[in-house]
């Protein structure tokens, strides 16, 4: 063919490229090219040997040169797409392994770059095809079950990718990418374990890998050990500072371990290395919102929106920057991103009847205002049943069963039913959380008219006769939630930490249904905390016993909310970081106007919290207790 000449210097030069002596290759490629510009062997071996050294872009223009030259030859197609690919060309990159195998269609090395293309241009099914071609002409190529395993990760097909990777391994087992990529498809199938394992075998084969020790690091998060993940993120970034997925990770189990500064610093150095990363601004701002600096984070947030508009998880915690804010206009229409969130998509109501936000009139309509998240949302979120019902429409409130005594002291429902029950006919439906939304609630227009539920009198003579006498005012205390909540270990205050508020002038009753075991003993060594738990059978029984006290002291859990729906005098302690409903740099509610709100002053501060409790009720009792 012209141009192609096999000549004594020629073969040299392979011979040193295939001895790995590079540059000797090269020069004597050089002068057969100064002689011969059109040396076919030459500008291929040149070309190869420019891409293999970093110098892409001489090498698409040397093997674009072969290629006029010799445009019948596969090898060089295939040579010019890997040249392409390496400056991240894909879409050029793919009509050359396309011609390579016009040529050859047994080019085994061929199918496999095609598919490497296709999966960067997000074709993964075409890229299986691909691969699978590969493997039925050589049934032995671990590169190929490799890469068909990525192919299947990208498909969503965790078990067939975790099959493919297993049979590259069998074919080489010093693979150590495999190992990789199996440990992810470990994780994809909830194998945290063999996945760690799999990461492992990785780094031994590879001890400089970062990313193997960024996925061990995952992997230690998951099975709950955020030190371990921390050493394992470390590691990661020793290897390569600029590993921008690490650095969110680190920041990730910082966080865990209730380090908040330094797990910012990891999310602004993400976002930094990677300015285009979307995840990494959601991130920083949730960094950001922990700290309590909530104007910077909407801007992560925003930031993280404008590179990725649909990232949900970006759009609902916006949501909460906003209404902690007190920013309601648009936070309540962002809340409703909630529901594409991973935690509640799997709660979200299907009904055929169409979903009521405010614009449609409910004159002789039946809606259903259903019940979401925890006890206190619903105690809370409650308090729009009556403006609902005011708008002419026949209410039934669906509400977790504990719920369902007490709110039928609503004004507002027809009907009043546990989610266990069957739902009657309805027209229309609202989330209860949704109904701020529907009724344009701003700061102004909360409807904080208290007391909105009541308890009913035969529950309290029972509680009545159980408590005996009153000696002396009767303070009621909650110290913890229920163990599922997301803000768990945030809210809470250890029983022991609270014993220094018990003031002998007081009557101290326990609020708390639960007793975590940390707290069983400190509760138990004090006969002065009067404990009822079980006996406490619904949310009915805890109303009539807050009715009869004097005042509730409790951290950020149901029973504020029903203190507050009560209209009964409430303390509420609350941690750096609040929840969105209590708002920022305030000590009462709009929502409760009976509620007083004692903040930490820094993150973790309850002592502080604590010794401001006890000041405010040794003053509160001098005006309760009678001479």
């Amino acid at each position: 063919m012209a141009g192609v000449t096999s000549t004594p210097d020629m073969q040299q030069a392979v011979v040193a490229y295939q001895r790995g002596d590079w540059t000797a290759a090269e020069r004597l490629c050089k002068s057969l090219l100064d002689t011969n510009p059109d040396h076919f062997e030459a500008l291929h071996l040149s070309g190869v040997i420019a891409l293999q050294t970093g110098r892409s872009q001489e090498a698409v223009k040397l093997l674009s040169r072969a290629v006029a030259v010799n445009p019948d030859n596969a090898n060089v197609h295939s040579n010019l797409g890997n040249a392409l690919l390496s400056l991240q060309h894909p879409a050029d990159a793919l009509p050359c392994y396309e011609a390579a195998l016009k040529i050859d269609a047994n080019y085994a090395d061929a199918y496999i770059n095609r598919g490497l293309v296709l999966l960067e241009l997000k074709r993964p099914q075409e890229a299986l095809a691909s691969y699978e071609r590969a493997l039925s002409l050589r049934p032995d190529f671990a590169e190929g079950d490799f890469n068909r395993g990525n192919a299947l990760h990208a498909l969503e097909r965790p078990e067939e990718a975790l099959a493919s990777y297993g049979r590259a391994l069998n074919l080489r087992p010093d693979y150590a990418a495999a190992y990789i990529n199996r440990g992810t498809a470990q994780r994809d199938l909830d194998l945290p374990q063999a996945a760690l394992e799999s990461f492992g075998h990785a780094l031994e084969l590879r001890p400089d890998d970062a990313t193997a020790y960024n996925n061990c690091g995952t992997e230690m998060r998951d099975l709950g050990c955020p030190e371990d993940a921390l050493a394992s993120y470390e590691r990661a970034l020793h290897v390569n500072p600029g590993y921008a997925d690490a650095h969110i990770n680190l920041g990730l189990a910082l966080a865990e371990l209730r380090r908040p500064e330094a797990a910012l610093k990891g999310f602004e150095r993400a976002a930094q290395l990677k300015p285009d990363c979307a995840e990494a601004y959601f991130n920083l701002g949730n960094g950001l919102r922990a700290l309590c600096q909530s104007s910077v984070a909407l801007q992560s947030y925003r930031r993280a929106l404008q590179i990725e508009p649909g990232h949900v998880s970006a759009h609902f915690n916006l949501s909460l920057c906003r209404l902690r804010l007190g920013e309601f206009g648009q936070g309540w229409e962002d809340y409703e991103w909630r529901w594409r969130t991973e935690q509640m998509a799997m709660d979200k109501r299907n009904f055929s009847q169409p979903l009521w936000l405010g614009v449609e009139p409910l004159a002789g309509k039946t809606i259903l205002l259903h019940h979401e998240q925890g006890f206190g949302d619903t105690l809370q979120f409650s308090r729009y049943v009556k403006q609902v019902a005011a708008l002419g429409a026949r209410v039934v409130l669906q509400v977790q069963a504990p719920l369902a005594p007490l709110l039928t002291t609503l004004e507002g429902p027809a009907q009043v039913i546990p989610n266990d029950a069957a739902l009657p006919g309805f027209d229309v439906h609202c989330p209860l959380l949704s109904l701020p939304l529907a009724f344009k609630t701003d700061i102004d227009s909360i409807p904080a008219g208290i007391p909105y539920l009541h308890s009913d009198a035969a529950h309290r003579a029972l509680w009545e006769g159980r408590l005996g006498s009153r000696t002396r005012p009767r303070i009621g205390l909650a110290w913890s939630g229920g163990t599922k909540h997301p803000n768990d270990y945030n809210r809470n205050v250890a029983l022991g930490k609270m014993l220094p508020v018990l003031d002998s002038r007081g009557e101290y009753v326990s609020l708390q249904k639960e007793v975590r075991a940390s707290d069983a003993g400190v509760l138990a060594a004090r006969p002065d905390i009067r404990h009822f738990g079980s006996a406490l059978n619904n949310f009915a029984d805890t109303a009539a016993l807050v009715e009869l006290l004097d005042l509730v002291v409790c951290v950020d859990t149901s029973v504020a909310h029903l203190a507050g729906a009560l209209g009964k005098p409430v303390w509420i302690l609350l941690p750096f970081s609040p929840d969105w409903r209590w708002l920022l740099n305030r000590d009462g509610s709009p929502w409760y106007p009976t509620a007083r709100l004692f903040r930490q002053p820094k993150i973790g501060d309850w002592s502080s919290v604590i010794e401001r409790v006890t000041a405010e009720l040794a003053e509160w009792l001098n005006t309760q207790v009678r001479t």
